[in-house]
């Protein structure tokens, strides 16, 4: 029997000292099997850093977060035994973030939760443009959004703008689309727009754009005529300054 016993003996011992020495870290909302904590923007993320199995060896045990590997400032109650951390609001920013709580005296033994914020694209209301005849239009439409949009549409009066026979181009980022026209004439670029993305858990965002088309107006060249006109005072002021002796004879 001691020869059956022993082989059995440091197995048992080493899954003890795991559990004696290890830290959790629990949430609202909470944590998925990946590790990965599910919110939105503006709402409130808890976390709290907990021994995890035997309690009484981490009595007094400092415990250290991080947030993407920078070391988070904790009040002198918030460090040993237990330790929270509230992420409120959650911003774009807090996406990816990753929250670690270790123990002070031995940084191996960690806990991790990353952050997944959703959030749909900033689109809404209707925003007047108006643009010259010839002139360059670019109408520009907020596509951020995570999970991101799965489409995206735009209309000119109700209809599909029809990018060929309206010389438009279009582009998307992943930031934004941009819809431009380097030529613009009244007839086919004068009405009002409408961007519509579609998002696999927000559904369906959209914004207006209401465009005029004014007339063409002649623009003088600013910079040659104030060249101009610099030119013309200094030359009489040099004239009268080259005959200053002159006028003064002929003015007594």
């Amino acid at each position: 029997m001691k020869l059956m016993f022993r082989p059995l003996l440091f197995p048992f011992l080493l899954l003890c000292a795991t559990q004696t020495f290890g830290v959790k870290i629990q949430s609202f909302p909470d944590v998925n099997s990946e590790g990965v904590i599910q919110t939105e923007l503006e709402k409130t993320v808890s976390l709290v850093c907990l021994p995890d199995g035997g309690h009484e060896a981490l009595v007094d045990e400092e415990l250290v977060w991080l947030r993407n590997g920078a070391v988070i400032s904790l009040t002198e109650g918030n460090k040993k035994d237990r330790s929270s951390v509230c992420v409120s609001p959650v911003i774009y920013e807090d996406n990816g973030a990753t929250f670690t709580c270790h123990l002070g005296k031995n940084a191996t033994v960690t806990a991790s939760v990353t952050l997944n914020v959703t959030y749909h694209p900033e689109l809404s209301g209707l925003e007047e443009v108006a643009v010259e005849e010839e002139a360059e239009l670019v109408l520009v439409c907020d596509v951020w959004a995570n999970p991101p949009v799965s489409s995206v549409s735009w209309t000119l009066n109700g209809s599909a703008v029809d990018l060929v026979a309206s010389g438009f181009s279009l582009t998307n980022d992943g930031f934004t689309s941009k819809l431009t026209a380097n030529r613009v004439e009244k007839s086919l670029h004068e009405g009002t727009y409408q961007c519509t993305t579609k998002s696999p858990i927000y559904g369906e965002h959209s914004k207006q754009f209401s465009v005029t088309v004014t007339g063409k107006t002649m623009k003088l060249p600013l910079m040659p005529m104030i060249a101009g006109i610099v030119v013309v005072c200094l030359t009489s002021l040099f004239a009268i300054v080259s005959r200053w002796n002159t006028i003064t004879k002929c003015c007594k």
